[in-house]
């Protein structure tokens, strides 16, 4: 197989990938697979985000990389804390906490680093009740890698992806074993 049909992706143009499973557990199994392929340099796993949608239709999400208001304004007040601390002594040291909190807090609203809200909001809205979907978004994805991991969750469904039609066909093939 060439370079070509391995990697979908150039690093200005992430992949969201979209993976419905019937449990919650084989979601988190799913996610774990991903962090390794991280490991093992198939894909550059930027942010995933796990949508769970109960059978009455109440949805969860646990999102692993997008800071939250309140992580975000700990580590402002800390690290502006502490700089305030050098230059202006105890004084310096109470007004960079309160900066740093309020900046951090506000950056985090702000700035999103991981998959955008809307396309969180998107997946909550085409999950199906009594299932967990894994979306996931990355660079560099090998589409043969992904799809010999994907072998091993036989029975799940391709939600969506952005990648190309060919690199989905070989996706969708791995996960219902018919390649």
């Amino acid at each position: 197989m060439d370079d070509h049909d391995r990697v979908v992706s150039d690093p200005g143009a992430p992949v969201i990938i979209g993976v419905s499973f019937d449990s919650a557990i084989k979601a988190q199994e799913y996610l774990l697979a991903m962090s390794r392929l991280r490991q093992e340099g198939v894909l550059q796993l930027k942010d995933a985000v796990t949508v769970t949608k109960q059978d009455g239709g109440k949805v969860a999400v646990t999102e692993t990389i997008d800071p939250t208001p309140g992580r975000a304004a700990i580590s402002g007040g800390m690290w502006l804390g502490l700089l305030g601390l050098f230059v202006g002594g105890p004084v310096g040291w109470i007004a960079g906490i309160g900066i740093g909190a309020g900046a951090g807090a506000v950056a985090a609203k702000v700035v999103d680093l991981g998959i955008p809200d809307e396309w969180v909001d998107w997946f909550k809205d085409a999950v199906e009740p009594g299932t967990s979907t894994v979306v996931v978004l990355a660079d560099h994805v090998q589409v043969h890698a992904l799809a010999e991991e994907a072998r091993r969750f036989r029975g799940a469904e391709l939600l969506y992806s952005s990648m190309s039609p060919s690199a989905m066909d070989q996706l969708d093939a791995a996960f219902d074993g018919t390649d």
